[in-house]
């Protein structure tokens, strides 16, 4: 089939992608600290207190620190640049992190469910007044953190995965905070775990979302705002263009949407014309990367016609 150079002005690459910006960095190297010194004292409160709810915290915490570091490591990773092995990059470094994350939290919350049963069939002393006092203090840290955080966390997904582990931590806190004054009040020591309990299955919400999200992205998956008859309607809405084929879209890493696909046309004279235009459509749709392959009505018909008639497998009467 006939071929010509393409216009580069309609060529779109993968110079789109998002990485971690130096401010995003720089906070997440301050969560980061904040969340290591306070991991530590609330492991120790929660073991003198015999809070399980500290102790849940302490270990939600404990992914937090794997996880910002993980996220802190990828990003670095996901700023160096295509290779001749790596020809997308490595930007999906920063999704395998966002996994892990999301697996992380997913152990966690396990322990948590599992510790509270322990503990509601068998409840223990809880010390109220130290309880109350650390978990008073991670809800300031995890305060703080959250506003450092807060405007980074829609630039990545992997920064996206550090924001929800520092929000878990928040809700953790609270948690921690209600089942202490709970306990001071009325000496319910069953508040401690019942409120674990609520903890994990919130962690487990947001872990969930994130796994589903890295995962589709790893499995080269349709993203969640593009609909393939949207994007067959719209290739066909370009002037010139007969029929579409072999589409494929899917993520690349963060912040860029590929697509690929066969387009039918009449002939390859306006082929700068055309491929304008499908880029155009695809804009709108929010797929940045766009490679398409124009065939020619006439000759399409014609090779189809050729392979249908010399299909043969060599068997007697067996002939498409």
């Amino acid at each position: 089939m006939p071929t010509r150079p393409v216009d580069q002005r309609n060529c779109v690459h993968l110079a789109g992608a998002r990485a971690l910006s130096a401010g995003t960095v720089r906070r997440l190297w301050a969560v980061l600290g904040m969340t290591g010194l306070f991991m530590i004292v609330e492991a120790i409160g929660g073991w003198l207190s015999g809070s399980l709810a500290l102790l849940a915290d302490a270990g939600h915490m404990l992914t937090d620190v794997g996880a910002l570091g993980l996220s802190l490591l990828t990003a670095w990773i996901a700023q160096r640049p295509a290779d001749e092995s790596k020809t997308y990059g490595y930007q999906r470094w920063e999704i395998l992190a966002a996994l892990v994350n999301g697996a992380a939290l997913f152990g966690i919350a396990g322990w948590v469910t599992i510790e509270a049963i322990r503990r509601i069939q068998s409840p223990e002393p809880v010390r109220a007044d130290l309880f109350l006092g650390i978990a008073a203090a991670g809800l300031v840290v995890n305060l703080i953190s959250l506003r450092i955080l807060h405007g980074a966390h829609t630039s990545t997904l992997n920064a996206r995965g550090a924001y929800l582990h520092v929000l878990g931590d928040l809700l953790g806190s609270v948690g921690a905070l209600g089942a202490a004054a709970i306990i001071a009040l009325t000496g319910w020591t069953l508040a401690d775990p019942l409120i674990s309990v609520l903890l994990a299955v919130l962690i487990l919400t947001g872990a969930w979302r994130l796994m589903r999200e890295s995962t589709d992205i790893l499995l080269d998956a349709v993203p969640g705002h593009v609909a393939m008859p949207d994007v067959q309607r719209r290739m066909l809405s370009v002037s010139g263009v007969s029929a579409v084929h072999d589409l494929h879209v899917w993520t690349v890493g963060n912040g860029i949407v590929a697509m690929s696909g066969h387009a039918v046309v009449p002939s390859l004279d306006d082929h700068p014309e055309v491929l304008g235009g499908i880029r155009s459509e695809m804009a709108g749709l929010g797929i940045s990367h766009v490679t398409i392959q124009l065939e020619v009505e006439d000759e399409c018909v014609e090779a189809g016609a050729a392979v249908h008639q010399s299909h043969d497998h060599g068997l007697p009467g067996h002939r498409h």
